[in-house]
């Protein structure tokens, strides 16, 4: 299976109906801002390059972001804050994400989520977590040049402790796991919830990838 073909699985999947009625019915009815346009309405599969040293992981499509975009990150506030950061650090050649044909590229870092679709409240349950999981396992398995991680928030970290196998670790804003690999760094998620409360700045989450490029930056030294 390649990167593509599992983009396309993830597509077509239907294994979730209370997530696809959600995603579809949020498609219909749409916000006022987006009237006009045309909803993904649809699971959400990973981006970037394929060549990536780094994953980073977060939870879900947003309602009216990927879930209008089809594309994770892209169109929402949360992606704002996030590309900001990743273009900042070398991640991405531009600082927004608003459209799948805006020509952003990632650079050495690929974006998923731990479910591909839409969840009401954005709170998926632990069945559709799991159901979709293995998606991700194939995704990750995908990815031959993986040496990093970013988990974006509790739920992202638990998802890829458990794909992982991992010890139990704690989960903290740039706190780094070393071992064992690829190494894990943990930050808050980029919500409206947590940007705006200040729970996370802009100076915390750009000090995340700008370890996480230090880091990929000492490991291509000592190969």
């Amino acid at each position: 299976m390649s990167l593509r073909s599992l983009a396309a699985s993830i597509v077509a999947c239907n294994q979730c109906p209370r997530l696809r009625e959600h995603c579809a019915n949020v498609a219909v009815v749409k916000r006022r801002a987006y009237q006009a346009e045309t909803y993904w309405g649809r699971p959400v599969p990973g981006f970037g390059d394929p060549a990536a040293r780094l994953l980073i992981l977060g939870l879900a499509p947003g309602a009216h972001g990927a879930n209008r975009t089809g594309r994770v990150f892209t169109g929402d506030r949360s992606g704002d804050f996030l590309f900001r950061a990743l273009h900042e650090t070398g991640f991405a050649n531009q600082p927004t994400s608003t459209h799948r044909d805006d020509g952003l590229a990632l650079k050495d870092a690929w974006i998923s989520a731990s479910v591909r679709c839409a969840p009401p409240d954005n709170k998926p349950d632990p069945t559709e977590i799991r159901t979709c999981q293995p998606f991700l396992e194939r995704e990750i398995k995908l990815l031959k040049n993986l040496q990093g991680v970013v988990v974006l928030g509790r739920l992202a970290f638990d998802v890829y402790s458990r794909i992982a196998k991992l010890p139990k670790l704690d989960f903290g804003h740039n706190l780094l796991h070393s071992e064992p690999k690829p190494w894990l760094l943990c930050s808050y998620h980029p919500s409206q919830q947590n940007t705006s409360t200040g729970r996370l700045t802009r100076e915390m989450l750009h000090d995340v990838f700008a370890l996480a490029q230090r880091r990929l930056a000492t490991e291509s030294k000592s190969a």
